[in-house]
């Protein structure tokens, strides 16, 4: 008494109607193009680690990094993790049999880290840390609730197999 997972597929590219399938591969055509302008702007991205390192490493005092230059060298590395998990779920659209909500969920939770790491208490007003940790609190708890539904599903297909 085993159920059949039905498999997936977010564009088919078989489909009853030629203009559907047609508009399906043109899509899937799209989501490749955007996949290689990623890479290009993940290696842009590392080339800007090592400008901004380098920018912060030689004003003075020289070769340290001030607070400043710290978090400008976090800032950059996060900019250039977040393009990863964004060429992560580019990926894994072009894939049939997966719909990565974690993953964006993640990447969204990633960007928001990068907001409050970076963040000027001196400028920012109360209301907006109040509003950036409801959206923190919101996407840990999002996150939680997917991977554990996640893990539900896959005990689930372990005892029906």
């Amino acid at each position: 008494m085993s159920e059949t997972i039905e498999k997936h597929e977010e564009l088919p590219t078989e489909h009853p109607d030629p203009l559907i399938a047609f508009l399906h591969k043109t899509i899937k055509i799209a989501v490749k193009v955007l996949a290689v302008l990623m890479v290009l702007v993940i290696f842009l991205g590392v080339g800007d680690v090592i400008y901004v390192l380098y920018q912060n490493l030689m004003e003075p005092p020289l070769m340290l990094l001030s607070i400043t230059g710290i978090f400008k060298t976090f800032a950059a590395f996060l900019v250039v993790l977040i393009a990863i998990e964004i060429y992560q779920n580019i990926v894994l659209y072009l894939r049939t049999d997966v719909i990565p909500i974690k993953l964006v969920v993640a990447t969204a939770l990633m960007a928001i880290a990068r907001k409050v790491i970076i963040i000027d208490f001196s400028t920012t007003t109360p209301l907006y840390i109040f509003a950036t940790a409801t959206v923190v609190l919101s996407l840990g708890v999002t996150y939680y609730l997917v991977g554990k539904h996640h893990k539900e599903r896959l005990v689930d297909e372990r005892n029906n197999s």
